[in-house]
């Protein structure tokens, strides 16, 4: 099965990142997973978690459960030898989750300084599904301009804007939301949020992790 490529950068918001990555391996896909020395440090102010070597599965036993460790492979940010540095490996598709106002600069500009940013430029070069979740208030022009670079060239922009009207009523509801608009524009059928009706709110149908 092809890999989706993963992207945490070091944007606050870490949570959304660990969280996107348990629920898609638990619906099932594989993941090429790239954890940035910024995001690194993210995690260890919000989370409170150290991480080691960040291309070792070890490091991230705290946050992942061995089914969904098996499910990972790990690749550094400074590794450009990876597969995910080349248009020609099969994916189906990437999400950066938190994207941080630099990574939104970078891959709109075509600017590539680490793994991150070239996996994204080979998915914008191949055509394929590329999300961005950025997390950052207020945004200036500049920020705003590079979300619309990259809208324009097909990239899902998706804000790390939680909703209430969903009836969340704590920070788990908060992240899911996220996360389930994430694997929506990924036309991946989930229960991670419940979803309206008209009338009332219902979950999907679709496995729920």
């Amino acid at each position: 099965m092809k890999p989706y490529v993963v992207g945490i950068t070091g944007a606050s918001g870490a949570v959304y990142g660990i969280r996107f990555v348990q629920i898609l391996a638990e619906l099932g896909h594989d993941l090429a997973l790239v954890v940035s020395d910024a995001a690194r440090l993210v995690i260890q102010e919000e989370l409170q978690v150290t991480l080691g070597n960040l291309t070792d599965k070890e490091s991230f036993r705290t946050f992942f459960e061995p089914h969904i460790l098996e499910r990972l492979t790990l690749y550094s940010s400074k590794d450009f030898t990876a597969p995910i540095a080349s248009g020609s490996y099969p994916t189906q598709g990437m999400v950066i989750i938190p994207c941080s106002t630099g990574t939104l600069g970078h891959v709109a500009s075509g600017a590539i300084v680490n793994l991150v940013h070239r996996a994204a430029e080979c998915h914008l070069k191949e055509g394929r599904r590329l999300v961005v979740v950025p997390r950052e208030t207020p945004l200036s022009v500049i920020q705003l301009e590079n979300m619309l670079k990259l809208a324009r060239a097909g990239v899902r922009v998706i804000p790390a804007s939680p909703a209430f009207y969903s009836g969340a009523r704590t920070l788990q509801d908060l992240v899911d939301f996220v996360v389930g608009k994430v694997l929506d524009s990924l036309e991946i059928l989930h229960a991670v949020y419940p979803r309206w009706t008209g009338k009332t709110w219902k979950s999907s149908e679709a496995v729920s992790s």
